[in-house]
């Protein structure tokens, strides 16, 4: 059987690598955004099922948001457990900032409830914001 080309034994090396990482950082990801949820004042799940855009805004800025600092996380680590740790240090730093913006900017809960989105718009903003540097202080 002739041996298969360099690129195919890279591949075939660093798939399972690829796999491990991006499943991490995912389960991280999937976790925190489960965890942002139950600690909003709102609910975000129940105000979008029933058609609230602010909050879909709102969550999906929240997804956005954490997902920039696990994304540069996962490319200044080289193995899972370090995506692990410094996912879950990111994870922690973000739900603190994003705690701190929602004090900072009083009253855009309620206001994002009521369906405002111009609310939902600068909450995202500011989130995003905080997701960038966050991520830059990690890489």
């Amino acid at each position: 059987m002739p041996t298969p080309s360099p690129e195919i034994q890279a591949f075939a090396a660093g798939f399972p690598v690829f796999l491990a990482h991006a499943g991490v950082t995912v389960i991280i990801l999937v976790a925190a955004a489960a965890l942002y949820v139950l600690l909003t004042p709102h609910k975000e799940i129940t105000l979008i099922r029933e058609g609230n855009t602010a909050a879909a805004l709102s969550l999906s800025g929240v997804l956005v948001g954490l997902a920039i600092p696990l994304s540069a996380s996962l490319k200044a680590s080289t193995n899972v457990i370090e995506i692990g740790l410094w996912g879950a240090v990111t994870v922690v730093v973000q739900l603190l900032v994003f705690r701190l913006v929602d004090m900072i900017l009083r009253g855009l809960p309620k206001r994002i409830q009521e369906g405002e989105l111009s609310a939902a718009a600068l909450l995202v903003g500011a989130k995003l914001a905080t997701a960038i540097v966050i991520a830059a202080a990690r890489s």
